[in-house]
C-alpha cells in the first residue's frame, strides 16, 4: 500500500507547543467540543505553512495559519488529534499482537478466508505503509505506522488482507473494505500524514 502515490515521506508532523502560541495569534480562538474535551482553534497572521497541536488543561489548542479555509481547519484539527492520541498512546503492538489483530480482522470482515502465513513490522518499506506476498501468504508493515492510532493500522492490515483474495485495486478489492466502517477517515488520515510531510519544518521554539 503506497504511503503516498505522488510524494513519500516520514509521516511526522510537528506537534509543539509554538511562539505564536501567546504571541501573533487570532485575538478570538474557535472552541469546540470534541468527546470529552474541548478543542480550540488558533489562527495566527506569524505562521505561513505549519501546523501543530498541545495539551492545555482538559483542551486540545491547534495553531494554523490564519489563511486557512474552513475546510482546511476542520481536517487538521481531525489530523491533529489524531497525532496528539497516537503519541499519548505507549503500547506499540509487537508481530504476534499483530499477526492476532490480522487474524481478527479477517473473521470481521472477510468472512475468514484471508489466511496470512505471516504478519511482521518491517523498516525497510519508507514509500509504502504495507505491502503483500500472495503467493507466500506474508504481510509487512511499515513501522513508521507504530503508534499511529489502532483504526488506522487495522485499516492497512485489512487492505493488506484483502490482497491475498484480490491482487490489484479494481472494484472487487474496494468491495472488500466496505464493510470497515473507518475506511474513508483512515485513508484522510494517512493523506493528512503525508501532506504533513511537505510542509517546510521549522526549528521548534522553546516551550514556556
Amino acid at each position: 500500500m503506497p504511503a503516498d502515490p505522488s510524494a513519500h515521506g516520514s509521516g511526522e508532523t510537528p506537534l509543539r507547543r509554538a511562539a505564536d502560541a501567546s504571541r501573533g495569534a487570532s485575538p478570538t480562538p474557535k472552541a469546540r467540543g470534541s468527546g470529552t474535551s474541548a478543542v480550540e482553534v488558533r489562527r495566527s497572521s506569524r505562521r505561513r505553512r505549519t501546523v501543530s497541536a498541545y495539551r492545555e488543561g482538559d483542551r486540545t489548542v491547534v495553531l494554523i495559519p490564519a489563511r486557512m479555509s474552513e475546510a482546511e481547519e476542520q481536517r487538521w484539527v481531525t489530523v491533529m488529534l489524531d497525532k496528539l492520541a497516537a503519541q499519548e498512546s505507549k503500547r506499540m503492538l509487537g508481530d504476534r499482537e499483530l499477526a492476532e489483530r490480522a487474524g481478527r480482522l479477517s473473521e470481521q470482515f472477510l468472512g475468514g478466508r484471508a489466511r496470512p502465513a505471516s504478519v511482521r513490522w518491517v523498516t525497510n518499506q519508507n514509500t509504502r505503509w504495507g505491502s503483500c506476498t500472495p503467493a507466500e501468504g506474508s504481510i509487512r508493515l511499515s513501522h513508521r505506522l507504530q503508534g499511529m492510532p489502532e483504526y488506522v493500522i487495522d485499516y492497512v492490515l485489512l487492505h493488506e488482507l484483502a490482497h491475498l483474495l484480490v491482487p490489484g485495486h479494481g472494484p472487487e478489492f474496494w468491495r472488500l473494505l466496505e464493510s470497515y466502517p473507518r475506511t474513508e477517515r483512515a485513508r484522510g488520515y494517512l493523506e493528512g500524514v503525508v501532506a504533513a510531510d511537505r510542509l517546510p519544518h521549522l526549528p521548534a521554539a522553546r516551550r514556556e
